[in-house]
């Protein structure tokens, strides 16, 4: 397949039906399980402020995403047609990187494999369109695990650092990445001779990684008044107390664990009670340190729960059948997570296991390091399909290797059987 034509056929795949499913979702983008950046988003582009109140910075969210909606609702208003297609452009170029580290490792029919088992995702293409976070994740984790492969195969601190540069910019967007760049440092130093470059090219990643994320760290600690990435502990906490097990098992999410005694108006709460009329003042900073210790006691004081809830967390991520927000979207959107996606994760997975065999071991090293990291992130905070389908364009990738595998396996036994032309007749 000539690249042209490659880049065309997956960035339609990709496009066609998102499409499709904006057009039907159109009315419910922006209203149904927004992510709370939207309101970030509003705001700075109404008063210039990065939080929830006029003149009350905040730092109760990861900042890219709300920072990619401002940039949208500053031209376009705040429009589900704007944001419908550029997170349909953003999930195109996702499918287009995934083939072009599929093009890097084996060859470009690959890469047009591995690309549309990522982006005919069901899941994917129903979630893409619609205002949250994780259309972003998928495209920044592409592009890290595209710059570690080329930093691995280069040994150069340049793609080192670029590849920190890239980590860098994810964890702005998901702050559960905030120790992705010390496991990517040791694999993109893995093969660099001698001991001391090695070392170098490690720092070289997590010190463009720290540079990209401290302008926002440095913020918050001047308007907001402590060093943080975010200062949502809350929903760490939500994760890890003595109700969520049962709370997640009954199929409720940590937004329906019971609140902390005691606790005051967390941010969004105080916003909403300010513009309702009732001035409700909140130290976000004082807030972060109670949960965080709350979280820290439980952990301490509860190990065996916490096992219980690391196992719990790694089920949900890893689960076939999606276990949040089941009621929403339309009818056919229920159906098809209750029956199409749990066909397609279980062979998704199937395939990806047989790749681990058969992929690149470079490749297989990483995504195994980057699931592993993913996996281990859940078991500490919470897992559902909606943290793990960023990263199953790994698990595509190791699909592609395994149905290539297949394929010239079946082209040699048809060769073998094939008379020869000198064969009598």
């Amino acid at each position: 397949m000539r690249r042209s034509t490659a880049i065309l056929v997956v960035a339609a795949c990709a496009a066609v039906p998102r499409l499709a499913v904006l057009a039907r979702e159109r009315e419910t983008i922006l209203e149904e399980f927004v992510d709370k950046s939207d309101r970030f988003a509003t705001t700075l582009v109404e008063h210039g402020t990065f939080g929830f109140l006029p003149d009350v910075p905040s730092a109760y969210t990861q900042p890219l995403y709300g920072w990619f909606l401002a940039a949208l609702y500053w031209p376009f208003g705040r429009s589900w047609l704007a944001v419908g297609l550029a997170q349909i452009a953003i999930a195109v170029a996702t499918a287009l990187v995934v083939l072009a580290i599929g093009t890097l490792l084996r060859s470009r029919g690959t890469g047009v494999v591995a690309a549309l088992v990522t982006t005919l995702h069901p899941y994917v293409v129903w979630h893409d369109v619609h205002a949250n976070r994780e259309v972003l994740d998928g495209l920044l984790l592409a592009l890290v695990v595209l710059c570690a492969l080329l930093a691995y195969e280069e040994r150069s601190l340049e793609t080192a650092a670029l590849t920190g540069v890239t980590a860098g910019v994810a964890i702005l967007g998901n702050a559960r990445l905030a120790l992705l760049p010390l496991p990517l440092a040791v694999y993109a130093a893995w093969r660099v001779r001698p001991g001391g470059r090695a070392l170098l090219t490690g720092l070289a990643l997590i010190a463009s990684a720290g540079v990209v994320v401290a302008p926002w760290v440095v913020r918050n600690e001047v308007q907001v008044g402590c060093v943080a990435l975010t200062t949502d502990a809350r929903a760490l906490w939500k994760a890890n107390n003595l109700n969520t097990y049962d709370v997640l098992d009954r199929g409720g999410w940590i937004d329906d664990v019971p609140e902390l005694p005691g606790a005051p108006p967390w941010p969004e709460l105080a916003a909403d009670l300010t513009l309702a009329g009732q001035p409700t003042s909140v130290d976000e900073c004082a807030q972060m340190r109670l949960y965080r210790e709350e979280v820290l006691d439980f952990w301490r004081e509860h190990p065996g729960e916490k096992s219980r809830l690391a196992v719990q967390a790694t089920r949900m991520l890893w689960s076939p059948v999606p276990s949040e927000s089941d009621e929403s979207g339309s009818g056919l959107a229920r159906a098809a997570r209750k029956t199409l996606e749990p066909a397609y994760a279980l062979v998704l997975y199937g395939l990806a296991l047989a790749g681990l065999f058969v992929a690149p071991p470079r490749f297989a090293a990483l995504a195994v390091l980057m699931l592993g990291y993913n996996t281990l992130a859940a078991m500490v905070f919470a897992g559902t399909a909606r943290y793990r389908v960023p990263w199953d364009f790994l698990l595509a990738l190791l699909a592609s290797f395994a149905l290539a595998a297949l394929w010239e396996r079946y082209r040699g036994r048809r060769s073998a059987g094939a008379p020869s032309p000198s064969a009598p007749a």
